[in-house]
C-alpha cells in the first residue's frame, strides 16, 4: 500500500468521526502548513480565510500551546472575534481540537459536530488518527537524484516525451520516475508534488 492509500484511509476514518467536518492543517511552519486537509463546509472555510481568522481563533492557539486534545468548550482562552460562535452558524457547534508534533513542525486538527460533545473514547480515537496522519505526512528529507531531475525538468516547462529525450530515457521511464516522486511526496499529481517539492526545500 503506498503512502498515498494509507494517508486517504486515515482521512477517511478521520471523516467518519467528524458528523460536522473537520480542518488539518499539518506541519505548519512559518505560520503556514505544509498539507492540509478540510472536509467543513466551504463557505465556512471561505468566511474563514477571508477574514483572516487562524491568526485570532483560540483553537489554533491552544494548538500551539500545549500538545494533545481539548474540546472547544473547555478552551478557556479569549475569543475576541466571536469564532466560536460565528463556527457555530456554520454548523461546527461541538468540536474538539488536537495538537501533535514539535513545535516547528506543529500539526492542529479541529474537528466538529451539530448534535453534541465528543465523547472521551471519540476523543481517544481521533487523537490516535490526528498522530498517525502527522506522522504519515511528515516530510522526507530527501528525494533520489532521478526524482529529482524528472520533477525539475516537468517544473521547467518541459513536456513527457523533451523531459525523457533530455534525461535519455524513455517516455515510460520518465513516467515511473514522476509516480515515485509523487508517491514519496504524498501528493497526487505532478503540479502538487512539485510544489510540494519546493515547500520542503528538496527542489
Amino acid at each position: 500500500m503506498s503512502q498515498t492509500i494509507g494517508l486517504d484511509f486515515l482521512l477517511e476514518q478521520l471523516d467518519q468521526e467528524t458528523p460536522a467536518g473537520y480542518f488539518a492543517g499539518l506541519h505548519i511552519r512559518f505560520a503556514g502548513p505544509l498539507v492540509q486537509y478540510h472536509t467543513y463546509d466551504q463557505k465556512w472555510i471561505d468566511y474563514y480565510t477571508e477574514n483572516g481568522f487562524a491568526l485570532r481563533d483560540p483553537m489554533v492557539a491552544w494548538g500551539f500551546a500545549k500538545e494533545g486534545a481539548t474540546r472547544w468548550s473547555a478552551i478557556k482562552l479569549p475569543d475576541l472575534f466571536g469564532i466560536f460562535k460565528k463556527a457555530a452558524g456554520y454548523g461546527l457547534i461541538y468540536g474538539v481540537v488536537v495538537s501533535c508534533g514539535k513545535l516547528s513542525s506543529r500539526s492542529i486538527v479541529g474537528c466538529a459536530r451539530a448534535d453534541r460533545e465528543f465523547t472521551d473514547e471519540e476523543i481517544e480515537r481521533i487523537t490516535r488518527l490526528v498522530r498517525a496522519i502527522h506522522e504519515a505526512t511528515d516530510p522526507p528529507e530527501s528525494l533520489t537524484d532521478a526524482q529529482k531531475e524528472a520533477l525539475q525538468l516537468i517544473a521547467d516547462g518541459h513536456r513527457h516525451a523533451a523531459a525523457a529525450a533530455k534525461l535519455g530515457i524513455s517516455e515510460s521511464a520518465l513516467k515511473a520516475r514522476l509516480n515515485s516522486a509523487r508517491n514519496r511526496l504524498m501528493a497526487r499529481t505532478t503540479a502538487e508534488a512539485i510544489q510540494r517539492a519546493k515547500d520542503y526545500r528538496l527542489l
